[in-house]
C-alpha cells in the first residue's frame, strides 16, 4: 500500500477518531487552557500513575507491533490502537464518559476489487480443491477477530483480484467458524497464535507451499505478509504465468473433440 493511500485512509472516521484518542488525554493534561476547562485544575501536569499506565502502554505497543512485523504506517496504527483504546477508556472514563464513544467506531474494510471464494470449513475446502486438481489454489485460513489477518484481508483481495484464473484460485477460511479447518490443516486459533493468518499453496491437489511455516525443529518462522513477499515466497508471477498458457477449458474442449 502507497504513502498516498495511506494518507487517504488516515481520513476515515476509524483512523482519525482513533489517532485523536491516543493523543487526547496527553493533549489535553499538557495545555493550560484545555487542562482548566475539563480537569478544573491549575496544575497541568501528568502524576505519577497516569504516567506509568502511558509508559506501559508504549512498550506494549512496541513489542506487539515488532511481533506482528508491522512495518508500514496503517499496520502500525491498526495493531496500536486496540492498546491505545484500552489505555483512553481508563484514563478518559472519569474525566469524561462523552469521550468512550469514539471507541466504539469500526475499522473500515477493504473496498476494492476481489476475486475471493470463501469455503465453508475443511469439507468444503477438500471438495472445492478435489473438483479439478488441475486449478493451482491459494487459500488464507484467517478469524475476523485478527489484527493480523484484518491488515492482510486487503493484500489478498488485490492479489485475487490481479491474479485470479479458472486455473488459479484464491480462497479463504475462516478458523474461527470452522476450527476443524484448523485442527485438519494444523493451524492454531488461539487468542496468542502466530499462525494468523495462513496461506497454503495447493497443486495437484495437495498441499505444496505455507507461510509460516515450521522448521526442522518445530520453531515457527516468522513471515510478514507484505504483497512483494507474498508473491515471491509463493512465486505468484510463474505460477499465474504457467496457469495462463494452460487454461483447463482448453483442454476440456480439446477432449469433447476428440469424442
Amino acid at each position: 500500500m502507497s504513502f498516498k493511500k495511506d494518507l487517504r485512509l488516515l481520513l476515515k472516521p476509524y483512523y482519525f477518531i482513533n489517532i485523536l484518542l491516543s493523543i487526547s488525554y496527553i493533549f489535553s493534561k499538557r495545555i493550560p487552557i484545555v487542562c482548566n476547562y475539563i480537569f478544573a485544575q491549575n496544575d497541568c501536569e501528568l502524576d505519577g500513575r497516569e504516567t506509568e499506565i502511558l509508559f506501559f502502554l508504549m512498550i506494549v505497543i512496541m513489542i506487539r507491533t515488532r511481533k506482528t512485523g508491522s512495518v508500514t504506517m496503517i499496520n502500525y496504527l491498526t495493531s496500536s490502537f486496540v492498546y491505545t483504546k484500552v489505555a483512553n477508556l481508563i484514563l478518559w472514563f472519569y474525566a469524561d464518559v462523552r469521550m468512550v464513544c469514539g471507541l466504539i467506531l469500526p475499522e473500515p474494510t477493504y473496498q476494492g476489487p476481489e476475486n475471493i471464494i470463501y469455503l465453508h470449513g475443511a469439507n468444503g475446502l477438500q471438495e472445492e480443491i478435489q473438483r479439478d486438481i488441475r486449478v493451482v489454489w491459494l487459500i488464507a485460513f484467517y478469524t475476523a477477530w485478527n489484527p493480523a489477518c484484518v491488515t492482510f484481508a486487503p493484500i489478498f483481495s488485490e492479489l485475487s483480484a490481479e491474479y485470479a484464473l479458472e486455473n488459479l484460485k484464491f480462497g479463504k477460511v475462516d478458523v474461527g467458524r470452522y476450527p476443524d479447518a484448523a485442527t485438519k490443516y494444523r493451524i492454531s486459533d488461539s487468542s496468542t497464535s502466530k499462525q494468523l493468518p495462513t496461506l497454503i499453496l495447493f497443486k495437484d491437489g495437495k498441499e505444496v507451499e505455507r507461510r509460516p511455516y515450521a522448521d526442522h525443529k518445530g520453531k515457527l518462522v516468522k513471515f510478514l505478509f507484505s504483497i512483494d513477499n507474498v508473491k515471491a515466497a509463493f512465486d505468484i508471477n510463474n505460477i499465474y504465468s504457467n496457469c495462463k498458457k494452460n487454461p483447463t477449458k482448453r483442454k476440456e474442449k480439446k477432449s469433447l473433440k476428440a469424442e
